[in-house]
């Protein structure tokens, strides 16, 4: 039967006057409201001993209960039957009278009380002497379902704060062992677990009062960047999609997989340690002092007090840098604030910097708003306001430039050393020169014997003779062999003088374009050296430095405090350029000249 028509059976039971003897009232609520323990798949249940006429004259023992909102009251006392006198004069005095659990429950349900009655200390108070009122009948609140929610269903999202173990068996006191995990593709990350109904309640009349709905959620809404849901036989799952790093947004809970590592924790000995990741990596809050982050295009948009070391890509801090180090080995750096008291170098990247005080500086281009005590070295300089710095590159240009207290402005140009060239360019010189000289010799002679009479006249015959301007008879054929008897030895000469000329000025040619050859060699080698200075404001220094190297990484590379003491120690070498407190200088290396000018 339906769980209505049982109660419609029960209540024809007790209001057609009768009642349930050894009721199990549990087995009762259990039957129709489905409230209690579960029992199993069982066929029926017993519910009682049998179904017994309720007596009128007991009927008159129950009293109304006090009801109330939730809960109702029943005030439990000595009950006494009064003194009968029967017919045949036999009298029977006042003796006491016992309520009955089950008359109790009968009685109890026609007067609107169906559910909820605490049997217990119903028949407690009914086996007491001591009146007492007593709550015997409280409503059934509904009990709240389960919303649904996710669960991890990956060890992998799990960070470990645990000290990092190297690889000689020591432990790192200052790294985590996995702050960041990484993801593999396709892995199963969150279940959903469905909402949970909750259980109905009942008022003291046995009406049904419902829980409020669980609520739902939708997996997908959890799907960042890198995931998306997916239902599998078992269940609805997160899943990754590609291999990255996770992040989880605070905000939204969204789970990604990205090739960048999120941060907005900060970096220092509580929050992650010192890091070495493999990827990306951007920080929200600052880098402590004494924190090293390793890894490779590292974004920090809080200050950084400790050490940045990235292998390639992009450094970008948006704030300041303060008594730390950064390095990148293949990529630029940028640094929005001010560098204070650091340590900054790009092995092969441009570094950029708003303000710089107290600073060693290293880089194939460096572009700084202001510098101030700084130490600065790069192909490419340009710093718009310098005070008290030693700066070095192959093109420098400063809009202001002066010394900063006692510390003075220095400016060296470095000027790859060609000197290998020069001996040669001099031997080849000298070797032209001289066959110039042999050259111009031989001219003057061939110019002196053609002028004689005798030869400037046989000259001049044997011409038109070859272009057939004169033809001679047999006689003047005769006359001109005893001309050119005549001159004989000054032809000679002059044949003589002129096959030497030839091959002087082809030898004049050829080391003429070979001194051509490696003067551009030189010009090549040398590359450019420049520096501009638009205005000068105090004492000022601009010397020229040589290195001998292919380029000048081998002076950039130089560890911090000696590249301080070779830009701060007594110049040596060089060519002083500019040594003034005003004026400005725009100079230009000319490596075609024996020294270089402006």
């Amino acid at each position: 039967m339906s769980k209505p028509a049982l109660v419609a059976a029960v209540t024809h039971v007790f209001q057609s006057g009768w009642y349930f003897v050894g009721l199990d009232y549990a087995a009762l609520l259990k039957a129709l409201y489905d409230v209690g323990p579960d029992v199993g798949a069982q066929q029926a249940l017993r519910l009682a001993d049998e179904v017994r006429m309720f007596d009128g004259n007991r009927l008159s023992l129950y009293k109304a209960p006090k009801m109330s909102l939730s809960y109702a009251e029943y005030y439990f006392q000595q009950l006494y039957q009064e003194e009968m006198t029967l017919p045949d004069g036999t009298v029977i005095p006042e003796r006491p009278v016992y309520l009955d659990i089950d008359e109790f429950i009968a009685d109890m349900w026609n007067k609107g009380i169906r559910f909820g009655i605490d049997v217990a200390a119903v028949k407690a108070a009914m086996a007491s002497t001591k009146p007492d009122r007593i709550t015997f009948a409280t409503d059934l609140e509904p009990e709240k379902g389960q919303d649904a929610t996710v669960v991890e269903v990956s060890s992998d999202l799990h960070r470990s704060d645990a000290p990092k173990a190297r690889a000689d068996g020591r432990v790192d006191l200052q790294s985590f062992q996995n702050r960041f995990p990484q993801i593999k593709a396709n892995m199963r990350l969150l279940k959903k677990l469905p909402p949970v109904p909750g259980l109905p309640g009942f008022d003291l009349a046995g009406r049904r009062t419902d829980p409020e709905p669980p609520k739902d959620l939708t997996l997908r809404f959890y799907a960042g960047e890198g995931t998306e849901a997916k239902m599998f036989e078992d269940g609805e799952y997160l899943v990754s999609t590609r291999e990255g790093f996770l992040s989880v947004d605070a905000k939204s809970s969204r789970i990604s997989i990205t090739d960048k590592i999120v941060s907005k924790e900060g970096v220092s000995g509580r929050t992650t340690g010192n890091l070495e990741l493999a990827g990306a990596y951007e920080e929200f809050g600052d880098v402590q002092e004494q924190r090293d982050v390793i890894g490779s295009d590292i974004t920090v948009h809080g200050n950084v007090y400790g050490n940045i070391n990235s292998r390639g890509g992009t450094v970008v801090l948006d704030k300041n840098l303060v008594s730390g180090s950064v390095h990148n080995a293949a990529g630029s750096i940028n640094i929005a604030g001010v560098a204070s008291n650091s340590i900054i170098y790009a092995a092969n990247g441009e570094v950029t910097i708003g303000r710089a005080e107290n600073c060693v500086i290293s880089g194939s281009k460096v572009k700084v708003g202001e510098a101030s005590n700084c130490e600065i070295i790069g192909d490419e300089v340009r710093i718009e306001v310098a005070e008290g710095c030693a700066v070095a590159g192959r093109n420098v240009e400063m809009e202001n430039a002066g010394p900063r207290r006692r510390t003075e402005m220095i400016i060296y140009v470095l000027v790859k050393d060609v000197t290998q060239f020069d001996q040669e360019i001099a031997d080849l010189d000298q070797r032209v020169a001289a066959f110039a000289q042999a050259n111009q010799a031989s001219q003057q002679e061939i110019d002196r014997l053609s002028a004689l009479p005798d030869i400037r006249r046989y000259l001049a015959l044997a011409a038109k003779l070859r272009t057939q301007e004169l033809v001679l008879t047999p006689e003047q054929g005769q006359h001109l062999k005893k001309i050119a008897a005549a001159v004989a030895e000054e032809m000679k000469a002059l044949q003589k003088l002129q096959q030497d000329l030839q091959v002087g000025q082809t030898q004049h040619k050829l080391l003429a374009d070979r001194l051509a050859r490696v003067i551009e060699q030189k010009v090549e080698a040398a590359g450019i050296a420049r520096c501009g200075l638009y205005m000068v404001n105090g004492e000022t220094m601009v010397r020229t430095m040589s290195f001998a190297a292919a380029d000048t990484s081998a002076i950039r590379q130089l560890p911090p405090k000696d590249l301080k003491a070779r830009l701060r120690g007594t110049p040596t070498g060089g060519e002083l350029l500019f040594a003034d407190s005003a004026g400005s200088l725009d100079w230009h290396l000319n490596p075609r000249a024996r020294t270089a000018s402006s």
